[in-house]
């Protein structure tokens, strides 16, 4: 299957990728790995993307553009693949939609994980990391400390990021709101919107989605 997946910041979209590539046996192509892969390998596109993040500006959609079409072209998206952060905004949507179109092939599937704009600022704004080791993560209400402000693991200081501060989280929702919730319009003009509840266990909702796509696949 050939699936966009779209939600929200905090609706847990890479937990949800990692889960559903690795059940339908496809490759999830996150824009951030994307970077980080073309960046530490010094592609003549990494080296682009990095002059414009070195200099605090966006990355222009040509360029992550070009990585994404890059990435779907290796062999292992050959069957089908698992897009997450891509396309941000419709004109990438469109691009995509070029793309796609120039190889012969189609998407199956936009998947919309929806979750409560209050519930997205209380998984966020809760987020506590710890300062000696960032892969520490706790949760003010879903998983606290024992001791409040006190890693369980090492007895590091817990601390809130900046961009996890509730009127960060707030922008960051505006942004969506403006730039890439737009897509599931465009998707669902296309008649490629599936759209699930991202609330509950995270094995709640895999399940949720994979009997979506089951589902989808047999209409």
């Amino acid at each position: 299957m050939r699936i966009v997946l779209v939600g929200p910041p905090g609706a847990g979209k890479g937990t949800q990728a990692a889960y559903l590539a690795n059940n339908l046996s496809i490759p999830h192509i996150s824009t951030g790995d994307l970077f980080r892969a073309n960046i530490s390998q010094g592609t003549e596109l990494g080296r682009k993307a990095k002059s414009y993040m070195d200099a605090g500006e966006l990355v222009p959609d040509e360029v992550t553009i070009a990585m994404a079409k890059d990435r779907m072209a290796q062999p292992d998206a050959r069957n089908g693949f698992l897009l997450d952060g891509f396309p941000r905004n419709v004109s990438q949507a469109e691009a995509l939609d070029e793309m796609l179109k120039s190889e012969g092939i189609t998407l199956d599937a936009v998947l919309d994980l929806e979750v409560p704009e209050d519930e997205v600022v209380r998984r966020i704004a809760g987020r506590r990391i710890c300062r000696n080791d960032s892969s520490h993560v706790f949760h003010v209400s879903y998983s606290p400390p024992k001791q409040e402000g006190v890693c369980d693991t090492c007895g590091g200081d817990l601390y809130q990021r900046d961009d996890d501060s509730e009127e960060t989280v707030r922008k960051r929702l505006e942004v969506y709101h403006t730039q890439t919730e737009p897509i599931i319009d465009y998707y669902r003009n296309q008649g490629l919107v599936v759209t699930i509840s991202a609330l509950g266990k995270v094995t709640d909702v895999t399940k949720r989605a994979m009997e979506a796509l089951e589902k989808l696949q047999k209409a």
